[in-house]
């Protein structure tokens, strides 16, 4: 049977469905205006949802993907409209994100010439991406889709880029599908060493005081069952990292709570105090660790991962177990002896009462003053009855929601965690809308990233995205502000806001809004908010130099955490 000969732009639409694709984000342009010519007619097979910038688009996309395990998929147009999109990028890198960018390119007869909006964009994003490829001709778009999808989604997933040439857009092909499921000299799944899972489970079997680190690779592996009964079976307790929150049900028995800078006092305490420190699909980052000098040096370390980069990277492991965690955690977990460490577990209470005591009942039910972050955010977790996806910008509105939501189901908490990248959020949070349409996304913003993607509103606009957006505004750049006063002698340099007025911005973009100073209004507006159908803004006006504790220092050790200051 003769091949149908179509147009390069044509091949990539149907390479994308062939991917299952079903929905992107992007914004055309001159170079990319084939690609967006030939998707005119496949609208009723590809969504794509238009943008207000680029960087907003791959924000959209990360959202997407963190909230669906799907890959996420950008179309945007070649020079600034490629440059625009190098934060997402680097974003999705750092937290093993799953999404493919596609950008115009100017055609190769003009390739080197600095033609009008030519940039060298697998030159920049190579160090940033999984696989960063420039499409030449119009016979390689379905190959170049194939791979860009399957490295994308294997192994501990990531960004990849494809840079496509303008002739090869309008060139012609005989085109055929192309699936791809290997790569030579590409081991996405390491193969696991049977000895490792026996030492892993001859260590936990013989420690007394255990402490399981769960990363967000058991959310990226699918692992959360078997997450639990590995705990469950030796009874472990068990700290999750900013990106692995949802990993665990908040109540879980056997869940103390937030690892790093921020986090809750009993996990971080007890880093330093276990003998067996059981790593699961996390790098030891140094929010996590605070300085590695002092960070669980009486301990053995067990590492499950399915890169090897990240073994011995910042901490020695003393086993490593490689592989996808959902089958090692099985693995290990049959040759577990069930145990109960029941003191070692008891001896977690006095941290968590201390901290409940000292910071998390005087944040959540204040007596008087104005609103805190952390009561606004567990007000609007308790009203979504802790099942809403939660979405978050970057500083302290990130660190008190992270903290004081509360998460019962999978995929809860999307967030950029390695790179901090402020203006996350609101796009973000309109990906994972389309992602996951049967659940609440809530959004939380500072008053500084919010104004740094707050074009975005426009896209909620056009979409009808139900976005719930609540913006935790104490007129400050809230977390540099904090440690102005923490170490810098309260000199508030260029840390202070001044605002426009939200609701009509809001009202501008055709977005219902409620503004909240009166603590007895709070339920009510969440509840407004809540039950209205489509998009809601809800600016909460906040107590203006708010702290987020506890805290660890920078360069601390990490059991040494701030109750007050």
């Amino acid at each position: 049977m003769s091949k149908e000969r179509i147009t390069g732009a044509e091949a990539l639409m149907r390479s994308l469905e062939h991917q299952g694709v079903k929905t992107m984000f992007g914004y055309p342009g001159g170079s990319i205006m084939p690609v967006f010519d030939a998707l005119y007619d496949h609208r009723d097979r590809l969504q794509h949802i238009l943008v207000r910038h680029e960087q907003g688009a791959t924000h959209a996309a990360q959202g997407y993907a963190r909230a669906s395990g799907k890959v996420g998929v950008c179309l945007v147009t070649s020079g600034p409209g490629a440059t625009n999109t190098v934060t997402g990028i680097a974003d999705a890198m750092i937290d093993s994100t799953p999404i493919v960018v596609i950008a115009g390119q100017v055609g190769t007869a003009f390739l080197g010439s600095d033609a009008f909006q030519e940039v060298d964009l697998v030159g920049i994003t190579q160090p940033i991406s999984k696989w960063s490829y420039q499409i030449r001709r119009a016979e390689d778009v379905p190959w170049a889709v194939a791979r860009a999808f399957y490295i994308a989604s294997s192994g501990r997933p990531g960004p990849v880029v494809l840079d496509f040439a303008k002739n090869a857009q309008v060139e012609t092909l005989d085109y055929e599908p192309v699936s791809l499921d290997f790569i030579r000299s590409y081991v996405s799944v390491p193969d696991t060493d049977k000895m490792s899972v026996i030492r892993a489970a001859e260590l936990i079997n013989k420690a007394q005081r255990p402490l399981v680190l769960v990363g967000q690779g058991v959310e990226l592996g699918n692992a959360q069952e078997e997450l639990q009964a590995f705990i469950e079976k030796a009874q472990m307790p068990a700290g999750c990292t900013l990106l692995g929150l949802s990993a665990l049900p908040t109540d879980h028995a056997l869940n103390m709570g937030m690892l790093g800078m921020h986090g809750n006092l009993a996990p971080n305490v007890k880093t330093n105090e276990c003998d067996l420190l059981i790593a699961v699909g996390m790098r030891f980052d140094d929010r996590v660790t605070g300085t590695l000098a002092t960070y669980a040096r009486q301990a053995k370390v067990i590492h499950f991962d399915i890169d090897a980069a990240e073994i011995n990277k910042n901490v020695h492991a003393d086993v490593a177990v490689m592989g996808d965690c959902k089958a090692t955690l099985r693995a290990v977990t049959e040759l577990l002896i069930p145990a109960t460490h029941k003191e070692w577990i008891e001896s977690f209470a006095p941290y968590r009462e201390e901290e409940n005591r000292k910071v998390i009942e005087p944040e959540i039910h204040p007596t008087a003053g104005p609103l805190n972050m952390g009561e606004v955010v567990r007000a609007v977790s308790e009203a979504a009855h802790h099942e809403a996806v939660l979405v978050t910008d970057v500083g302290q509105n990130q660190m008190m929601s992270a903290r004081y939501f509360k998460y019962s189901r999978n995929r809860s908490i999307i967030t950029s965690g390695g790179l901090g990248t402020m203006g996350f959020g609101l796009p973000a949070a309109v990906g994972a809308t389309f992602a996951v349409p049967d659940r609440t996304v809530c959004v939380f913003m500072g008053d500084g990233g919010l104004q740094m993607n707050l074009q975005e509103l426009g896209t909620i606009m056009e979409q009808k995205a139900p976005v719930k957006m609540i913006l935790l505004n104490n007129n400050f750049l809230g977390n540099v502000r904090q440690w102005q006063a923490m170490f810098f002698n309260r000199k508030y340099s260029f840390t202070p806001m001044t605002n426009p007025d939200y609701l009509k911005i809001a009202e501008a973009y055709e977005i219902p809004a409620r503004r909240v100073t009166d603590r007895a209004e709070l339920k009510e507006a969440i509840e407004e908010m809540l039950t209205t159908d489509g998009p809601f803004f809800l600016e909460a006006c906040v107590i203006e130099e708010g702290n987020v504790l506890p805290m660890t220092p920078p360069g601390g050790s990490v059991d040494v955490m701030l109750l007050e200051c």
